[in-house]
């Protein structure tokens, strides 16, 4: 059975502590992390790797104002890394293809042993729908990161075959849908019917809604935190995939980890029922948040944690070991999470919707 090497981390348990405890698994390499924002777990992330000397730091973001000034305080705090930024708006097929092609033309990074997929949009207020004809929080959270990272694998196999088994990872930063939210949307992927009018497995956890503000959710069709679930459900199920296509052949690990609750411009979207509820939940102490720090702890952990093997099935569990919390693995994840069975079927789903297929 897998396991973590320090069971000892936990809720609050800093990124640069684990950076620290495994460093030898940072140093002299490439490392890749999606989202730059100074204000975000993104940076706390990119903060740790570069505190244990990675050759090559790719950070890959929308914004390249903000990529630079996150670029900017690292070079003040650990100058000696070689910071690589990248342009990546995973909202577009077309400009995640750019970027891409970008990475893949740079002869000097020969090769990328870490991928940590942590950009997100949440809670998006109205429905939208993106140039590609995806609903806006399935094509970035779960789309953009499925073509960039199929995109960029040959990078990823080629550090694989210098590296030891399971140290080349990628990583899906999810967060506690697995746990809280229903099946993939199978049926009306981009939130057109009625989710009374659903299979009762697709439709969406009704009190969880209510409690996060909404009003007779049956009735609706589009609910902005259920958007945000169906992608972050989708980012577990890609690292059960990718453990099948690329763990046996190539010795490339993938994790999932929820980071925890930590006060980010995340939420900037939200509309103010939500705030609302968040508010409440907050007054009556029923969630503890944590530090940007804390809360890149475990995507340390998942990426760098040398005792950690490939996911197996157990007492009932698929896939044990693919979903973490709070630096440790966690087996409250959903059926609908953790499916084998869906994790394949998302796959040839994804595959249908960026129109190309990736056969490892």
């Amino acid at each position: 059975m897998t396991a973590t090497t320090h069971p000892e981390f936990g809720h609050d348990t800093e990124a640069l502590e684990v950076a620290r405890a495994f460093a030898e698994r940072i140093r002299g390499k490439t490392i890749l992390v999606t989202g730059a924002n100074p204000k975000g777990i993104g940076f706390a992330t990119l903060q740790a790797f570069a505190s244990q000397s990675p050759a090559h730091l790719i950070l890959a973001s929308r914004t390249p104002s903000k990529i630079q000034e996150t670029i900017n305080i690292l070079k003040s705090q650990f100058p000696n890394v070689d910071y690589r930024p990248l342009t990546l708006d995973l909202s577009s097929q077309r400009t995640v293809r750019a970027a891409a092609a970008e990475l893949l033309s740079w002869s000097d990074v020969p090769t990328v042993d870490i991928v940590v997929n942590n950009a997100a949009v949440m809670n998006l207020p109205e429905r939208t729908i993106n140039e590609d004809g995806l609903e806006m929080q399935f094509a970035t959270n779960h789309i953009g990161h499925f073509l960039f990272t199929n995109l960029i694998m040959p990078k990823i196999i080629k550090a694989a075959e210098k590296n030891p088994k399971g140290a080349t990872r990628i990583i899906n930063v999810t967060s506690l849908s697995p746990i809280s939210g229903h099946d993939i949307r199978w049926s009306d992927i981009t939130f057109e019917k009625r989710n009374k009018d659903l299979p009762e497995n697709e439709q969406p956890n009704y009190a969880m809604h209510k409690a996060w503000g909404e009003i007779d959710p049956e009735e609706k069709s589009y609910l902005p935190l259920e958007g945000y679930n169906q992608s972050k459900i989708a980012n577990v199920l890609f690292s059960i995939a990718l453990n099948k296509k690329l763990y046996e052949k190539y010795g490339i690990l993938s994790f999932s980890c929820h980071p925890g609750i930590i006060e980010t411009e995340l939420s900037r979207d939200a509309p103010p029922s939500i705030m609302e509820a968040i508010g409440r939940m907050k007054e009556k102490a029923l969630y503890q948040t944590k530090t940007q720090g804390a809360g890149a702890a475990t995507s340390l952990v998942i990426a760098l944690d040398p005792k950690l093997e490939a996911p197996e099935s157990k007492d009932g569990k698929d896939n044990l070991g693919v979903y973490f919390a709070d630096c440790q693995i966690s087996d409250k994840a959903s059926i609908w999470a953790t499916s084998s069975e869906g994790a394949e079927r998302l796959w040839k789903m994804s595959e249908g919707m960026v129109k190309e297929k990736f056969d490892w």
